[in-house]
């Protein structure tokens, strides 16, 4: 090697560094401004409606996006980290809002109220752990929330790009980007061409705040609704006269919709067994009037059809429910125990405190601890509705009991429906170790519900169960009693389809001469109630239903 060349290299090993660095650096600008574009994109576009996604059709490309990168290239220095925090909440806001939205349409059918729905986060999980798995869900959560953070992440340090690209080039991507954004928010209405392009992110965020607004103003005018009780000025006197010395019996079967009944996947069985209930009933002596009614809530929050039907208040959110606990309006289970009664909560699924108990007007509350269950759980279920009703009679319904009025929660058909109770005999329930063996049966959730006609099928079982269940229990404890069977809620969409309405449905089962109070009603008689009956608000039952067996004349 001669000394003269050495110069030469020393000088062009240098250069070559700093070539291969300025491309580096270009390089890495260029992926981090493609990941702000697409992760940005991707968070406006995301739909909020499980159902939507992976369809293209209603895909569009957020314009947005180009007005976040020209502020990105142009905003003074000492601007941008404010602005690259503010982009990062932003998006980072509205994927947690997106995902919100699926998440409740999923289990409830309706978007995410952040005023309302923070306070259900427990219950979406006890929702989602019961119908998986707890392992399952806990995955599914994890992930999510792994997800989540990773996105903001890449979208704070993605940001940074827009700043270390040269002056001339980001001068020109401004300039693109200003093209882009006038160009798309022009031709995309001009001369009825419609373009793949939206501008959604204020009328999602604005719509967001209004739903917040309305709320606080829907809370405000519900205490005027508490305090209007069309029951107030009735007298005690009188209050359930022709329910004297008859035990009054509420029973909520899980899941138990309008569908059910009508919906081509599940009618023909369970018209059937509602028919054959019917003949049970009849063998002694009982007929049934049947309707419907229109809960305020879907796919779950069971309680709030609770308190709609006993309260006489329209609670479809938990904002709602928690006023109307805090109020003094006395719900049907407090009308009976001023009359007389002695009233009763069979609660199967409540295994921890309950301090809204205290709002009802229970003189006993027997929940699933209280109800002396030995057996093993069925998943989510604690126990089977069998055992609970058995427990019922045991507990509440001694010989020479006084005259009762009980709410009860059947549960057996509530999701994830697997493994589904069978019969056993009556005398055999004991303290529910029969049915261990039952508890070990069929697939677990993670298996059925990985598909979606399995999912149905475990549904119509588990319902047929219950029915068939009360078509034995009824008969044989139906002395002196009058029952009142209704659904708390329609079951999720992928059991139901999309659009199906909240109706539930209600059967009152007594003798003759105490149903004819209730003749007036139109409702459909027998078990089946007909496709034509127009539905009864759940919260207008509790009037309707003290009115016609009271005597205030």
């Amino acid at each position: 090697m001669s000394d003269d060349r050495l110069p030469y290299r020393t000088w062009r090993a240098p250069r070559r560094r700093a070539v291969k660095s300025t491309l580096g650096n270009a390089g890495s600008c260029w992926l981090g401004i493609t990941v702000t574009l697409v992760l940005g994109s991707a968070i406006l576009a995301l739909p909020g409606n499980a159902a939507d996604i992976g369809s293209l059709s209603g895909l569009t490309f957020p314009l947005e996006i180009l007005g976040v990168s020209l502020a990105a290239c142009l905003l003074p220095s000492r601007v941008f980290p404010i602005f690259r925090i503010a982009v990062t909440v932003l998006l980072a806001l509205i994927l947690f809002l997106k995902l919100a939205d699926i998440g409740t349409g999923l289990a409830f059918q309706r978007p995410f109220n952040p005023y309302l729905d923070l306070k259900i986060l427990m219950d979406g999980w006890n929702l989602l752990s019961g119908s998986i798995g707890r392992v399952e869900a806990a995955a599914v959560v994890a992930s999510t929330l792994a997800i989540w953070l990773l996105i903001a992440v890449s979208l704070y340090r993605s940001l940074a790009s827009f700043r270390k690209l040269p002056s001339a080039v980001s001068n020109v991507l401004a300039v693109t980007m200003s093209i882009g954004l006038l160009a798309g928010a022009s031709i995309s209405s001009m001369g009825g061409l419609r373009l793949p392009v939206s501008a959604d992110m204020a009328p999602y965020l604005a719509n967001r705040a209004s739903m917040i607004r309305q709320s606080v103003a829907d809370l405000t005018a519900f205490e005027q609704e508490i305090r209007s009780d069309p029951l107030r000025d009735l007298p005690v006197d009188g209050r359930f006269s022709s329910l004297n010395g008859k035990d009054v019996v509420v029973i909520f079967i899980e899941s138990y919709g309008r569908s059910a009944v009508e919906h081509a996947n599940y009618a023909d069985r369970v018209r059937a067994r509602l028919q054959e209930m019917e003949r049970s009933i009849s063998s002694v002596g009982l007929e049934a009037r049947s309707g419907w009614l229109t809960s305020p809530t879907v796919a779950g929050l069971s309680w709030l059809a609770h308190g709609a039907l006993l309260s006489g208040l329209w609670t479809d959110n938990q904002g709602r429910y928690d006023r109307m606990v805090a109020s003094q309006r006395p719900t049907l289970n407090a009308l009976f125990r001023d009359a007389g009664w002695h009233t009763s909560a069979v609660m199967p699924a409540i295994t921890m405190d309950w301090p809204a108990s205290n709002y009802f007007g229970y003189d006993t509350v027997r929940d699933a601890a209280g109800l002396g269950y030995r057996g093993k759980p069925f998943n989510w279920v604690t126990m089977p509705d069998q055992y609970t009703l058995a427990a019922f009679e045991r507990l509440d319904r001694p010989p020479g009991h006084p005259p009762i009025m009980a709410e009860i929660a059947l549960i057996s058909s509530h999701a994830p429906w697997t493994p589904v109770p069978t019969l056993v005999d009556w005398e055999s329930v004991g303290d529910g170790r029969i049915f261990d063996s039952q508890t070990e049966s069929g697939d677990p959730p993670s298996v059925v519900w990985s598909d979606p006609a399995r999912v149905r099928g475990q549904y119509l079982a588990s319902i047929d169960h219950v029915l068939e269940m009360l078509a034995s229990y009824i008969p044989r404890h139906s002395s002196n009693t009058l029952f009142i069977v209704l659904g708390d809620h329609q079951p999720a969409a992928i059991v139901t389809g999309e659009g199906a309405s909240r109706d539930v449905p209600m059967h009152i089962i007594g003798p003759p001469a105490l149903l004819d109070q209730i003749s007036d009603w139109g409702w459909s008689s027998g078990m089946i109630p007909s496709t034509e009956l127009p539905p009864l608000r759940m919260d207008l039952f509790r009037e309707k239903f003290v009115r016609s067996f009271s005597d205030f004349e």
